[in-house]
């Protein structure tokens, strides 16, 4: 596999890319019935179970990336189910490059085409899970919490692992807005709430509360995670989140653009779902979409009072 391009920054990017990652960010609330737990998870185990076996990061954040990318209009219909249905590879290709087309538009041309060169292909895997994919997946985030305030608790919860393959996809897409090496800031985000496996989310609230001993209680936990990976793999995860308490390089940049979009537009969707109303899913997003029944069902719906 090719590595990940560094496209020349482009003006107002970031902006260009926000409706593509608030698309991405809904991967967490899609399901399927293949699937034990959301698109997201889904893409978090099958790329920390590459990367523990020993695929470069390059290639696994490519591939996660463009699944991600793809599963933005397509869900959980990806390359192995269409495999399953019988599909001969040059038609499934041509459908994964479909669902990216539609959605890529604001990416650079260098990084489009390292994505969709990727679409198909499938990742070595270690045999042996490291148990944080399993906690990270039932580890709730604490949503938003302030000091001396009530929690504020919006329902559904996101876990750990949607967010943190959501910070890794979205960080390959910023990263050149900030000079950032792709592959790092993917790393980055996959590995950056390890220490959650074990420790729950209290939110920042609870970690003043914990004061001086945050740090200990976050490391002694994180720990526990690395030893499940290779040494090579540990050391590296290792650097990368020392590199990223602050925001002065590259990736540490592009990493905190990637956590702090993905932590607003999950508040974005709590709002957007709060404002849902029915006349959205009619006039806006078709709900009766159009075919040679709709005018019949126009009739049904408009008899009973359901259409405008």
């Amino acid at each position: 596999m090719s590595s990940l391009p560094r496209p020349e920054r482009r003006a107002h990017s970031l902006a260009e890319l926000t409706p593509l990652l608030r698309e991405l960010a809904d991967l967490k609330r899609l399901r399927a019935a293949h699937l034990p737990r959301s698109v997201a998870c889904d893409l978090f185990e099958r790329g920390w179970l590459a990367l523990a076996a020993g695929v470069p990061t390059l290639d696994v954040a490519r591939v996660i990336t463009a699944e991600a990318v793809v599963a933005a209009r397509l869900g959980a219909i990806d390359a192995a189910v269409l495999r399953a249905a019988g599909l001969e590879e040059g038609v499934l290709i041509g459908i994964l490059g479909r669902s990216f087309d539609e959605v890529s538009s604001a990416l650079a041309p260098s990084l489009a085409g390292a994505l969709r060169s990727a679409l198909g292909q499938t990742l070595d895997r270690v045999e042996r899970a490291p148990r944080f994919l399993d906690l990270l997946a039932r580890q709730p985030r604490a949503g938003a919490t302030k000091r001396g305030q009530p929690r504020l608790v919006l329902d559904p919860l996101e876990n750990h692992a949607e967010h943190s393959v959501m910070v890794a996809v979205s960080g390959v897409l910023v990263s050149a807005e900030y000079g950032a090496d792709p592959a790092e800031v993917f790393l980055a985000g996959m590995s950056h709430h390890l220490h959650n496996a074990l420790l729950p989310d209290a939110g920042f609230a609870g970690e003043e509360l914990l004061g001086r001993d945050l740090v200990a209680l976050c490391e002694a936990s994180r720990r526990q995670a690395l030893i499940e990976l290779p040494p090579s793999l540990a050391g590296s995860v290792e650097r990368l989140l020392l590199e990223v308490l602050k925001a002065e390089t590259p990736t540490a940049r592009a990493f905190h653009a990637a956590d702090v979009i993905d932590r607003v537009l999950q508040q974005a969707w709590h709002a957007r779902a709060a404002s849902f109303t029915l006349e959205h899913a009619m006039n806006e997003m078709d709900i009766v979409h159009a075919g040679p029944i709709q005018s019949f069902h126009r009739e049904v719906l408009s008899s009973i009072g359901l259409w405008p």
